[in-house]
């Protein structure tokens, strides 16, 4: 598989866990609030949400590693980090109605402009 769209998977997996993480949180937060950490934390641990997260931090891990084998570390976290801060937004948006303003999602292409163009200039991914 070509190194882009391994990298594209493996962010992919990094905000798919992490919208599973924050569901979970979501059912968990009564809890925090009631009972405290402890049984906050214990919750957690046998929690589906935060397994399945999990699961899919651990899939994105590994597939990350085959990333490493390929490109340069910087080159491939900046371009993981360009789609992670794009794609991130537009899915908290989608599925727990979080909003950001027009300067903020200003911000969100400029960085990653900026970021898609240090990176990609110094070289092609192999």
């Amino acid at each position: 598989m070509p190194t882009l769209p391994l990298i594209l998977l493996v962010t992919l997996c990094t905000i798919g866990s992490q919208l599973l993480l924050k569901r979970g949180m979501l059912t968990l937060g009564p809890t925090l609030r009631a009972s405290g950490a402890v049984d906050f934390l214990c919750s957690a641990a046998i929690s589906p949400w935060v397994w399945s997260a999990l699961v899919l931090q651990v899939c994105g891990y590994v597939m990350w590693m085959f990333v490493l084998t390929r490109a340069q570390l910087g080159q491939a976290f900046a371009i993981s980090g360009s789609f992670f801060y794009l794609l991130m937004a537009g899915a908290s948006w989608l599925l727990y109605g979080e909003r950001l303003t027009g300067v903020q999602w200003m911000g969100l292409v400029l960085i990653s402009g900026g970021v898609l163009l240090v990176s990609l200039g110094g070289g092609q991914l192999r």
